[in-house]
């Protein structure tokens, strides 16, 4: 909830930022303004989600090496534990292990993402002289889940990068995937373009539902809160 909560902040306030001149006047947003807003808002959440992806990945990647290896003992018996050993180990700069993937992804793939999904409002919308607030909640459904999509379409190589840094081990003398072009080479190596979409199927059949929910939400709280 934090996550989503500095995601859509973010945006909110990009557009806002966009939409209003150096005199303080607004205008209106042109469509190439909601993805420059989207790129944004990709860039400073990335700064609260990477951190959390951070902890997720460590608390599962544990539970899928205890059912693979029944002797192994996992490092972290909490959500609170593993945060208190990783900041132990490394400072506060422990939970932004990976950070660096996770802006390169955050970024462009958010620009898609909310770029698209608020053009495509705008067409349909267009296309049937209405306002976007008019639109349906199965539109407004089927653009969320199509800019979900297009999200994980654009990056997903970036992703498996990401991942591969964040599940690493928290000690840096220990890590095999130490910066951005080793853990390339190294994925690469363990099994070529391939590696980099392992786990793509799932990740886009659930990218559309999952999408299409929460930014009808968001959106449809919006229109009520902007209510005079």
């Amino acid at each position: 909830m934090f996550f989503r909560a500095s995601l859509f902040g973010a945006f909110g306030q990009s557009k806002r930022w966009l939409g209003t001149n150096s005199d303080g006047t607004t205008r209106p947003l042109q469509r190439i303004d909601f993805y420059k807003a989207g790129a944004m808002t990709g860039f400073v959440a990335a700064f609260t989600e990477g951190p959390i992806d951070f902890y997720k990945s460590q608390l599962q990647v544990q539970i899928i090496r205890s059912k693979m290896d029944p002797a192994y003992k996992p490092p972290f018996t909490s959500v609170l534990e593993c945060v208190r050993q990783t900041i132990r180990t490394n400072g506060f700069r422990a939970p932004f292990q990976g950070l660096g993937p996770t802006i390169l992804r955050n970024t462009p793939a958010n620009s898609v993402y909310l770029g698209s999904f608020e053009v495509m409002k705008q067409m349909v919308a267009d296309k049937y002289g209405c306002k976007t607030t008019d639109l349906s909640a199965a539109t407004i459904t089927a653009c969320a889940g199509t800019g979900g999509i297009m999200y994980w379409l654009s990056i997903f190589p970036v992703d498996c990068i990401k991942s591969a840094m964040q599940t690493d081990a928290i000690d840096p003398k220990n890590r095999k995937y130490k910066d951005i072009p080793t853990t390339v080479r190294l994925l690469w190596a363990e099994g070529g373009v391939r590696r980099f979409y392992k786990g793509f199927t799932p990740c886009l059949i659930r990218a559309a539902p999952a999408n299409g929910v929460m930014l009808l939400t968001v959106d449809k709280v919006t229109t009520w809160l902007n209510k005079d």
